[in-house]
């Protein structure tokens, strides 16, 4: 080799360790990819790793003896690359980027060295390349801070006539605003036009920090001049409306606090004003309260199952209900702690009329002989118990008989109902049958409520429908969003009362709420039929083929993916290695991968609805895990560790095996498929069709092996809670990984607005106008966001100026 400034000297010892080093890194890398290469053919993957690593290897070793075809052989394996790639995945950015980015790099520094190994020939072509390459790496860099995979609007939302919003409640009273859980506001004071104004109006700290097994997930409530917020730890606390300034506090002081603590929100009970309250011919008429102490009550469940009534004036519990202001909800359940507690209520009371309906949350996967998941409804003015829905024994309609308890390990109700008052019908989205992954034993009579949605009569208590969104779930597929209600043309000019089911595969059914019949095709497709031993599985399962589906497509090889190429290969591996033939692939003795995923698709933060124009606004999470199934012999149970979802094992008691989870994951603990890990999208319910969608947040605030990435490339990430849709056309947001509230155009799905949080939110948020100053303000609890390191305690009211 030549020195290029004298071609008659011998090449300089740097630029020969220059070599030597590019050489050796390159060669050592090919090896790396070749060797991966071999496991990957073997498992019947791609080939291109082990043929791109030969290549590389070869390459590196005549690039260390400085000999110019290791260039000619590297510009071939570039080229098979590009049209590999292309192949593979087609244009979509991410994808490529762990494709193609580092090619970009070794021919960056392969086109800087090549004047030097073409005896100083070749330099302006080089140069060339060099930029060419440079000028491709930092386009690159800049495009990963924006947003890929959008889906554009190309409609316009069409106005309803007339209008959906008339007799809207002027409180935010429920969890989702009304019974019917479309999180809808006709407020419009903050719209498109000013949106830019808006700023932090008043700011309260509750004291407790959502740690350990707490998380912070409370959607407010608003009566008059009165916001009204909950803690994990069962705190309830009453805020003046437009100052934030704490009015009173109630602790219940639950004697539980280390299992699964969360307060998702309050109901609300003003005797007065139930124009058409229940009959109870079994019950004695209540004294309806019209005034003074707890003619207005804030409706509390505590983490150690009580339900609870306060008065909402004054914080002191109403001496009328129950036992001094308290029900034991664990009466008929038999056995619910076992030095943990498996019995509690997460999820907002569901007041409707003058009762309160409840469910329970029961710890996953523990045993097959845990707390009953019966669904009771209760006085709201006396507490006595109404009625009792108890899914494996239907003539058990109040208390169980002396001595006997509700049917224990019936599928649950943990999430929130939706009522609708008109029909007399509450809607219930149930869990599937304890323990989650296993379901040899489950009888016949509670299979049919796993997963699924149930329209009971809300006097009685009486089954009406149920409609099942998985047939013998082992999986943990529950429905955890609550069912939205909401009027769809009927395709004559009329409307047909329907319920919209989001569910964690991301499945979107849309039923007749007076039926359960599908208003949207559904079919029944045939599934694997593996199973674990002394388990069985369903033949078919319901797919909502009138529906979009989110995030529902089988996961293949192609869809791996990696912060680089050597990552990339070993989740291609991993996937190989799995068990997984589609989101129905049972649980078994060897790694099995679950996707959606057990938090979904669509989890507990639910829909939000446009009903000015019948916009679906929807947040989704595409995360898959990795179940396996080990036998109970193998395991030493007096260390094993129980926890919740991945990273712990579920015991399983009663069952041949225990239950092993895990995050699928690369190597440097990124998840293993390509982004989007969550998205933002609108469905128009008129037409059925998907409008837009867009990457759910960036990774800014995200910590991945102790690293912040402090970068807001918005590759998409999951999300929690829920969206609330305002008669502005918005859309506010706040459970990313990233620490901010959002305003969202539900038309286009544009981020018009983002207000900076402290910590990160898991919260829907809420909006109100204050009777007292007329401003409209947007509220969020911001406690920390799921796997995030940095905790508050923060409840934050945004709103315009005072002047605007």
């Amino acid at each position: 080799m030549k020195n290029t400034d004298n071609p008659g000297a011998p090449a300089p010892a740097s630029t020969r360790l220059a070599f030597y080093i590019f050489g050796t890194l390159l060669g050592l890398s090919g090896l790396a990819l070749a060797v991966g290469g071999v496991r990957l053919a073997t498992l019947g993957g791609s080939w291109y790793y082990l043929l791109a690593g030969l290549g590389m290897l070869l390459a590196g070793v005549l690039y260390a003896r400085r000999k110019p075809l290791g260039a000619g052989l590297m510009a071939l394996v570039f080229g098979a690359t590009v049209i590999w790639s292309l192949w593979e995945v087609g244009l979509r950015f991410w994808p490529l980027v762990p494709r193609l980015a580092p090619f970009l790099v070794i021919g960056l520094v392969a086109a800087v060295l090549h004047p030097y190994l073409a005896g100083g020939r070749q330099r302006g072509l080089s140069h060339a390349c060099a930029a060419l390459f440079g000028l491709a790496l930092v386009a690159g860099g800049a495009s990963t801070f924006v947003p890929h995979g959008v889906m554009h609007a190309t409609t316009e939302p069409v106005l309803d006539t007339p209008a959906t919003t008339a007799g809207a409640p002027q409180d935010w009273q429920h969890y989702s605003n009304g019974p019917q859980g479309t999180r809808f506001t006709p407020l419009d004071q903050i719209n498109k036009g000013n949106i830019d104004k808006l700023q932090v109006a008043w700011t309260y700290r509750t004291g407790e920090i959502a740690e350990g097994a707490s998380e912070s997930q409370n959607t407010p409530i608003q009566i008059a001049e009165t916001v009204y917020t909950c803690t994990p730890l069962s705190k309830v606390i009453a805020l003046d409306a437009d100052t934030g300034k704490e009015r009173w506090t109630f602790d219940s002081k639950p004697a539980n606090d280390k299992t699964w603590n969360r307060c998702r929100g309050l109901g609300y009970y003003e005797p007065a004003k139930v124009q058409k309250p229940f009959q109870f011919a079994d019950l004695a008429p209540a004294p309806r309260a019209t005034g003074g102490v707890c003619a207005k009550r804030i409706v509390q469940v505590t983490m150690d199952a009580r339900l609870i009534e306060i008065d909402a004036d004054t914080g002191k519990p109403c001496e009328d209900f129950g036992d001094k202001g308290s029900v034991d909800l664990t009466q008929g359940l038999g056995l619910v702690d076992e030095g943990v507690p498996y019995y509690a209520y997460t999820s907002a009371p569901t007041v409707a009329r003058n009762l309160i309906i409840l469910g329970g949350w029961v710890f996953d996967g523990r045993s097959t002989d845990e707390p009953s998941g019966v669904v009771r409804a209760f006085s709201a003015d006396t507490g006595e118990l109404v009625w009792a829905w108890d899914l494996g024994n239907p003539a058990i309609t109040k208390l169980p008989p002396e001595g006997e308890t509700y049917t224990r390990s019936t599928p649950n109700m943990w999430s929130t109902p939706a009522f609708d008052d008109e029909l007399g019908l509450v809607y219930l989205p149930t869990g599937n049958q304890q323990p989650d992954f296993w379901g040899g034993d489950r009888p016949a009579l509670t299979e049919k409520y796993s997963s699924a949605v149930v329209a009971l009569d809300m006097a009685t208590g009486r089954e009406r429908w149920t409609f099942q969104t998985v047939h013998h779930d082992i999986w943990d597929y529950d429905v955890a969003a609550q069912p939205a209600l909401y009027d769809v043309p009927d395709g004559k000019g009329g409307k047909i009362p329907a319920l919209i089911q989001l569910t964690k595969r991301g499945q979107i059914f849309l039923l007749d709420r007076r039926t359960g019949k599908p208003i949207a095709d559904v079919v029944e497709k045939p599934v694997p039929q593996a199973h674990a031993e002394g388990d069985w599985v369903a033949k078919t399962q319901p797919y909502s083929v009138g529906m979009p589906a989110l995030g529902a497509e089988p996961l293949t090889e192609q869809d791996m993916w990696g912060a680089t190429f050597f990552d990339q290969l070993m989740c291609r591996i991993n996937f190989r290695e799995l068990n997984y033939e589609g989101e129905f692939t049972a649980p078994s003795t060897r790694d099995t991968l679950i996707y959606p995923g057990y938090y979904g698709g669509f989890n507990w933060g639910g829909a939000a609805i446009d009903e000015r124009n019948g916009y679906l606004f929807l947040n989704d999470i595409r995360i898959p895990q990795v179940v396996k199934l080990v036998k109970r012999e193998n395991v030493d149970l007096s260390h094993l560790k129980s926890g919740h979802g991945v990273g712990s094992t579920y015991p399983m008691d009663g069952t041949p095996f225990v239950i092993d989870h895990k995050a699928f994951n690369s190597p440097l603990g990124i998840p293993c498929q390509s982004p989007p890990w969550g998205v933002f999208a609108a469905i128009d319910l008129k037409t059925r069709k998907q409008v837009w969608e867009r990457p759910a947040g960036t990774v800014q605030d995200a910590v991945i092996n102790g690293v912040r990435a402090n970068l807001p490339i918005p590759l998409g990430m999951p999300t929690l809670g829920g969206g609330v849709s305002t008669g502005a056309g918005l859309v506010f947001y706040a459970g990313t990984q990233d620490y901010y509230l959002r305003a969202l155009d539900i038309a286009t799905g544009e981020e018009v607005w983002k207000g900076r949080l402290p910590v990160g939110g898991q919260a829907t948020p809420m909006s109100y106008v204050s009777p007292r100053s007329g401003r409209q303000y947007v509220v969020v609890v911001a406690g920390g966001a799921r796997q995030s390191p940095d905790r508050g305690d923060y409840v934050i009211a945004y709103a315009l100026p005072d002047k605007e």
